[in-house]
């Protein structure tokens, strides 16, 4: 049961709270043997007036039914409603710094048929930093980010994850904390569940739209950029461009916003407390912890 859930654990499965040792999944569900599944993280912060707040929930609830649409699974429900039953499921775990797992799932169908329904169940477990506290050190993996005519980037899709695992899994082998992926073109995509930015310059750079997931974190940190008058461009850029970037750093719900050490054997040379990132880091920390 690792740390995610133990006996007592209530979870949401559709439409009801149940126990999480009590739920099952069809093992003929197209979810589990093709991957064809859609998932959000969401992250719970106990707010600076004590109670428990969800970050953008409705911008998670809403990418997760364009996500479901976009693989033509049949979905039901509004994001009002998953947000609620979301505040259920805090509540009756008694959690507020939390992760939060909603999943689209498939019925039995072992078939290439399209399914006649959906199930959803939504789980949360505490969160410390995903990544840690301390900056990473990267390793360019070998694995690419996946073609985009053969895969909807912008779907947070189940299947999409084995090739983030399988660079993140490369990456721990050769003793680094995190990998960075590449796309076709050479290009800097993404790391395994997180978006990139470098600093060159006073300006920040990150990869456009198009081959990599655009992050709810990453929409919230340009959204900060504006607001901290910071420069910030969306273009393409290369790995040696990188390596001469005088900072960097990922993003992402569970990440939130990470210093990146150094990428191979390059170290980016600006402090990280004087770095755009770190400014940014303490302008996030602010924001998720503020009630709306």
């Amino acid at each position: 049961m690792a740390n995610y859930y133990n006996p007592d654990t209530i979870i949401y499965s559709n439409g009801k709270l149940v126990k999480a040792a009590e739920c099952t999944i069809d093992l003929y569900s197209q979810t589990l043997h093709y991957g064809l599944g859609v998932f959000e993280g969401i992250r719970s912060y106990r707010l600076q007036d004590g109670s428990t707040g969800i970050f953008k929930a409705e911008a998670h609830y809403n990418r997760l039914e364009a996500s479901a649409r976009a693989l033509h699974m049949p979905y039901i429900w509004s994001s009002h409603e998953l947000t609620a039953a979301t505040y259920s499921v805090l509540q009756a775990n008694n959690l507020q710094d939390a992760y939060i797992r909603p999943l689209v799932y498939g019925p039995a169908n072992m078939s290439f048929n399209f399914n006649t329904e959906s199930n959803l169940a939504i789980m949360a477990w505490p969160m410390q930093p995903f990544l840690g506290d301390k900056l990473l050190r990267v390793f360019t993996s070998s694995v690419q980010r996946p073609n985009p005519k053969g895969f909807n980037m912008r779907v947070k899709a189940c299947g999409h994850y084995v090739n983030s695992i399988m660079a993140s899994y490369e990456a721990k082998q050769h003793g680094y904390d995190e990998a960075l992926l590449l796309d076709l073109e050479g290009n800097v995509s993404e790391a395994p569940g997180a978006n990139v930015f470098i600093e060159k310059n006073g300006q920040l750079i990150t990869p456009p739209a198009g081959n990599i997931l655009p992050g709810i974190t990453r929409a919230t940190v340009l959204e900060l950029c504006a607001t901290l008058h910071i420069p910030v461009q969306e273009r393409h850029f290369t790995l040696a461009e990188m390596k001469t970037a005088d900072s960097a750093f990922f993003c992402g719900t569970a990440a939130e916003i990470i210093g990146i050490q150094s990428i191979d054997a390059y170290s980016f040379p600006t402090p990280w407390p004087e770095a755009k990132g770190h400014q940014l880091q303490q302008a996030y920390q602010q924001c998720i912890r503020q009630a709306s």
